[in-house]
């Protein structure tokens, strides 16, 4: 009986002996955030180099694994990532959920800094963050307005009348800014000056900000840096949201977003942005407008489409519209471009289309497309500025892993249309420009990458243009990183589409040569440290050193003739150099604190002589306070920047206006109640200190009183002539003739808020 026993045991061991050692097990599960699925969150189990990406409704399955143990983890842009162990000892399925945090301290995921998704700590390109909770700290009507309290990143006004504008990122001028959206040059030429107030922020997802050189990977305009605009999934954004919020100077925004399911085919997300500003204030009494009146709608809207393979198909598009001015207080639409009463209107019109179509092929090919078509119908006073530009663009990307190289191959094609009414452009202006690049990350070590990139462009105007890039990553350990990045950078100047003090009419522009393409030359120096207490606290401290020089650099010229703008290549070179601190501190007692300071040396030299760049502070500040009394329902966030002083466009040695600027400061403080179910109450005020740039100034406008210069006499070499008679019309004590341009931040003192917003999941 025994020898029986054994017999069917031994048997029944050889038969099951190879379903044991071959049996597999499957895992399936959903990837969620607060009840909402995650649509393509990462899931990978590490020791079996399987992975996969989650559906549309968050689900995902990993098939085929070998019994044992191991380690599984989600992650997904913007969350903290998630990793559990398991063990599989049959070939049961089994299920292995996620519920997905978002992040609050350094470790999201970018795609800025080398075009691919990488956690922002294993990035070897420094790349900052900001999420839509950074800007409800303090509510804005759209993106420009709401860098103002990122550090190192200051939204430059360049017109006293219609408050056009531009961003400066560490000193350089706007058109040194490349604006992205979804990765495509959306923003750029025109829409630099005039589209930049047309981004609402109901679209936002998350802000990418790259400081520095960024020309390999994105051409000519991302040489100071670049600014990402990336935009919401439809998937994850909530099913209706409403944010409204008034000022008592009679400001208006309303952002609505709605989200709904064309069956199971795609997921659509309509948002629509409305402003209104039709109060004209004149608090400095110089019969201007302080504030510039605008109305203007955006309405957006973005399909994700669902594919079997899982494999990233979206689409969106844009229409914005604006209708601005300011001028002189009895200004009319009757008066539009005439000699009569001085205003600027300006009429933008722009649509936008962008999309990406991952190709079904086994390799990771992605191709991305943008469009837009920008119409411009402006007058300056008497002087009409009537352009269209169209520019597309595709972009066709390999990403390939081969052992330690992590590579990417791109092309891409730019065309770009241009005309307007101005004796710059005789004719319209059609270019394609060509690209090729290619970028190869490489790990040498499990805490030391190399990043190798090149691009080259060809422009029909300026032939072929290299640019390489080279950035190192130390991972000292997880809590402290070291990256070095440099490389060179071009720029490409289109002059009256960048530069405003050109259109005003208010100086003579002169173009003394043919405008070759500026160079620069890069180095940046990057330390990322985490600190975490053993209370619970987390601080994060990040520094960067910079230095860039520049060759062919085109900086306006207001010095040699105060009634003239002198274009020219420097005939010498151009620095700008600094330093650069953030500070992110999250107390387990409901205070989160963010400080910023930059330090920066920005000048030309040319024939020996050293200038400092007109419009460039040497320091700023910013920072968000931010404390939650749990007991009351109640957020307190105090906002707030300081700039140091900056050098302005005087009109000549007897202008009274203030060569420099003083130090000055914004502060701004919001109380946001959130007891009711999806619904927040915000109120606060704006500009605490009630600071304008008129204090200490006899006037900020140049001859406010005769805007189309009828009584400004000139000398028989064209310089305006002193007239210091009182009585007389043409009195100009100080020789100045009309002036918009005298500007370093806003006119709108003090003012308070209310808001309400409305959140449907």
């Amino acid at each position: 009986m025994k020898k029986y026993i054994c017999l069917v045991l031994i048997s029944s061991f050889s038969f099951l002996l190879p379903t044991l050692l071959f049996a597999q097990a499957s895992i399936k599960g959903k990837i969620t955030s607060d009840g909402n699925p995650l649509q393509l969150a990462n899931i990978s189990l590490k020791k079996a180099k399987k992975a996969t990406t989650s559906d549309t409704d968050g689900f995902y399955t990993l098939k085929n694994i070998a019994l044992g143990e191991y380690e599984i983890s989600a992650s997904y842009t913007g969350y903290k990532s998630e990793t559990r162990k398991i063990t599989l000892t049959d070939s049961t399925e089994i299920i292995v959920d996620f519920n997905l945090k978002e992040n609050n301290t350094l470790d999201e995921v970018v795609v800025t800094g080398t075009l691919k998704p990488v956690s922002r700590l294993e990035s070897p390109v420094p790349v900052e963050v900001y999420k839509p909770a950074f800007f409800k700290k303090n509510p804005t009507a759209n993106i420009f307005e709401a860098l103002q309290n990122v550090n190192g990143v200051r939204p430059q006004l360049n017109c006293n009348v219609c408050n056009t504008g531009d961003i400066h990122i560490n000193g350089l001028e706007g058109p040194y800014t490349l604006v992205l959206i979804d990765g495509m040059p959306i923003v750029s030429g025109l829409s630099t000056v005039y589209g930049l107030s047309g981004i609402p922020n109901s679209l936002l997802e998350r802000i990418e900000i790259v400081k520095g050189p960024a020309s390999s990977l994105y051409g000519s305009e991302a040489v100071g840096g670049l600014i990402n605009i990336i935009t919401k999934n439809p998937k994850n954004a909530p099913l209706f949201s409403a944010d409204a919020f008034t000022t008592d100077w009679g400001e208006m925004n309303i952002d609505l977003g709605f989200k709904g399911n064309v069956s199971k085919t795609a997921s659509v997300l309509t948002g629509v942005n409305y402003f209104n500003y039709s109060n004209p204030i004149d608090n400095n009494n110089d019969n201007f407008t302080d504030v510039t009146l605008q109305d203007r709608i955006s309405v957006f809207q973005k399909w994700n489409f669902n594919r079997k393979s899982n494999k990233l198909l979206s689409m969106a598009g844009r229409f914005f519209y604006e209708d601005r001015w300011g001028g002189e207080m009895q200004w009319e639409k009757k008066y539009r471009g005439g000699s009569e009463v001085y205003g600027e209107s300006i009429y933008t019109k722009r649509w936008e289309l962008l999309g990406a179509y991952e190709l079904p092929v086994k390799e990771k090919m992605l191709f991305s497309f943008s469009y837009t078509d920008h119409d411009q119908n402006s007058v300056y006073g008497n002087m009409p500025y009537l352009a269209k530009q169209r520019i597309g663009f595709g972009q066709l990307t390999l990403d390939k892993k081969i052992n330690t190289h992590d590579l990417l191959f791109g092309t891409a094609l730019r065309y770009q249309y241009y005309n307007d009414n101005t004796p710059a452009t005789v004719k319209e202006d059609v270019n394609w420009i060509p690209s090729l690049f290619v970028q190869d990350e490489i790990t040498l070590h499990e805490n030391h990458k190399v990043l190798l990139g090149a691009r080259y462009d060809y422009n029909k105007n300026h032939g072929s243009i290299f640019t390489p890039r080279l950035a190192y990553k130390c991972k000292i350990n997880d809590n402290n990183i070291l990256r070095f990045n440099t490389g060179t950078g071009f720029r490409i100047v289109n002059l009256f589409t960048e530069e405003h003090a050109a259109l005003t009419g208010s100086r003579d522009v002169i173009v003394l040569e043919e405008l070759k393409p500026e160079r620069s030359y890069n180095a940046n120096l990057n330390y990322l440290k985490k600190i975490y207490t053993n209370n619970g606290n987390f601080i994060g401290l990040e520094t960067s050193a910079w230095y860039t020089h520049f060759t062919n650099s085109i900086i306006p010229d207001y010095d040699t003739n105060p009634n003239q703008i002198i274009y020219k290549n420097l005939d010498g070179y151009a620095v700008t150099k600094g330093i650069s601190t953030n500070i992110d501190m999250v107390f387990q007692n409901g205070l989160k604190v963010i400080v910023g300071a930059t330090y920066m040396d920005v000048s030309k030299t040319e024939n020996g002589i050293k200038t400092r760049q007109m419009l460039t502070e040497k320091f700023t500040g910013t920072w968000a306070i931010s404390y939650r009394i749990n007991k009351l329902f109640l957020d307190v966030d105090y906002t707030g920047n300081l700039y140091g002083p900056m050098r302005l466009p005087v009109l000549g040695s007897l202008d009274p206006r203030k060569e420099y600027s003083p130090t000055w400061s914004i502060q701004n403080i919001q109380f946001t109640f959130n007891k009711f179910k999806n619904i927040e109450i915000y109120a606060g005020v704006k500009n605490l200190l009630n600071w304008t740039p008129n204090k200490g100034n006899p006037f900020i406008i140049a001859r406010a009183n005769d805007p189309f210069d009828k009584n400004v006499e000139y000398d028989s070499n064209g310089n305006v002539q002193q007239n210091t008679n009182p009585n007389d019309p043409k009195y100009n004590p100080y020789a100045l003739t009309f002036d918009p341009g005298y500007v370093y931040g806003p006119n709108q003192g003090i003012r308070s808020f209310f808001g309400l917003r409305y959140t449907l999941k």
